[in-house]
């Protein structure tokens, strides 16, 4: 077996999120448990889908819209309704309820918009919404594995034999449907026959890229090193680094990028630097209706992630905590954004980028 068909075979059994073996749930990697234990979950109740996106124990825009879609079918199908549009007014309270779990990333609410639109032009009863809501989330899960495979096919271009790369937080397998985002495209590298290796962020404070990057690398066997958010810029100065790659959770119209907090930093010093700084993402975390960065509302998570880590003998514990879940990079810190469509260069306008239509 080659190294590009063990590459094939690892990568391929990570399925982050797909429906239960009943077709009644949907089922999860729970992402809280790892490196140290692969434990799935079925999702079947409103309260264990929210508190699963909320916690992350499903995480990854892609993901979570995929989740979000799934489960909304899922509580749908368990519940009564008097007629069709007591199911649409069910499907808009769930949708809304869902949605505000994870207010950063769009392909959220762009899943479950997705999906109240299909219910709506439904011709039938009950059942028939049912059941086109199924196809339509299928379609959604689908369509991302596709667009994973795009864009690792597309950002493979940018990495040559003997890169070295470093990447923040989670933007894999674990993060999609597919092979990811960011690390699609050194997958497809590596499948390509470049000899590539990673720097993975710790990612504080829940350490998405020690405790998952890492994992998904070394299962697919790419070299990999992980390092403190702190380290980069002294990697990049020792000419360690030949470019970054990170994913995105949003994407405004001008090419500002939310990402996990950390990004904005580790694009200053790889411009400060000369080193290229990637971002890769499926159309879907494109947010043509959002003008710019600044317009993004950036998710506040719970201090506790922080101070948990604190010694109460040092009197630390009665300072307040700031814990944004991510930061906005500026698209002239940028090099080029790579999508299922392709490669975007500066100067950025997606005010009317939309997604590809896979045929289903």
């Amino acid at each position: 077996m080659g190294d590009a068909d063990r590459y094939l075979l690892l990568v391929d059994i990570i399925q982050s999120v797909r429906w239960s073996d009943d077709g009644r749930g949907v089922r999860i990697i729970d992402q809280r448990e790892l490196p140290a234990r692969y434990i799935e979950r079925d999702l079947r109740t409103l309260d264990q889908l929210c508190d699963a996106i909320r916690t992350l124990a499903v995480r990854g825009a892609p993901a979570i819209g995929i989740a979000g879609a799934m489960g909304l079918v899922v509580i749908l199908s368990q519940e009564q309704h008097e007629n069709r549009d007591g199911l649409l007014a069910r499907a808009g309270e769930l949708a809304r309820s869902i949605a505000a779990t994870r207010p950063t990333a769009v392909n959220l609410a762009w899943a479950l918009d997705r999906m109240r639109r299909h219910a709506s032009v439904v011709d039938g009863d009950i059942q028939d919404v049912l059941d086109a809501l199924r196809s339509e989330a299928t379609a959604i899960l689908d369509e991302d594995r596709e667009m994973c495979r795009c864009i690792g096919e597309h950002g493979a271009r940018l990495i040559h034999d003997g890169n070295r790369i470093i990447t923040h937080c989670n933007a894999g397998a674990l993060a999609t449907a597919g092979i990811g985002t960011a690390l699609a495209a050194i997958y497809v590298a590596a499948e390509q026959g470049k000899r590539v290796s990673v720097y993975a962020d710790e990612t504080r404070p829940l350490l998405q890229g020690s405790r998952l990057t890492a994992w998904e690398l070394a299962r697919a066997g790419i070299p990999a090193t992980v390092i403190v958010d702190s380290a980069a810029a002294s990697l990049m100065r020792s000419a360690a680094v030949d470019l970054c790659i990170v994913g995105a959770d949003r994407i405004a119209a001008n090419g500002d990028v939310a990402n996990k907090v950390g990004s904005y930093a580790l694009a200053v010093a790889a411009r400060h630097h000369g080193i290229p700084f990637y971002v890769a993402a499926p159309t879907t975390t494109f947010d043509p209706d959002t003008p710019t960065g600044a317009d993004i509302v950036v998710e506040q998570r719970a201090a506790g992630e922080v101070a948990s880590h604190f010694d109460d003998s040092n009197g630390a514990a009665l300072v307040s905590v700031h814990n944004p879940a991510f930061d906005i990079t500026p698209a002239h810190l940028i090099t080029a954004i790579v999508s299922d469509q392709g490669i975007h260069e500066p100067p950025y306008d997606f005010s009317t980028m939309v997604p590809r239509s896979w045929p289903k």
